[in-house]
């Protein structure tokens, strides 16, 4: 199920079992990469490997094969639940204007204060 390796040389330091019980754990916990312990080997390794598998479909076909293999066993309920359930707010939480309270507004200005533009005059008609 999981891709072999293809690259030669050197063999490597930190097992590919120990790597992926490292992204295990990390999407187990929800921790931050660099919280990895060092007993899977560096975080950073593990972090490469799991974007690496999730870039070239290997995590989907990974799922896909396990599903596969556990309905054929029997071992899955496909059935649906939906839930319903809705949460509404407040209307005031939405910032609906409250009736019977004044809305807090900026001072009027007074109209000497502003300058007297041309749209200020009356209409010609």
């Amino acid at each position: 199920m999981l891709p072999q390796g293809t690259k030669p040389g050197q063999p490597q330091v930190w097992t590919r079992r120990q790597l992926m019980d490292g992204i295990r754990w990390r999407t187990r916990t929800g921790a931050p990469w660099w919280d990895v312990p060092e007993r899977y080997g560096p975080w950073g390794r593990s972090y490469d490997l799991f974007w690496r598998w999730q870039r070239d479909g290997t995590w989907a076909t990974i799922l896909t094969r396990l599903q596969t293999e556990a309905d054929t066993k029997g071992l899955i309920a496909w059935e649906v639940n939906v839930d319903s359930t809705v949460c509404r707010a407040h209307q005031y939480a939405a910032g609906a204007v409250k009736r019977g309270a004044s809305r807090r507004s900026r001072p009027a200005e007074s109209p000497s204060s502003r300058p007297i533009t041309a749209s200020d005059g009356p209409a010609a008609g």
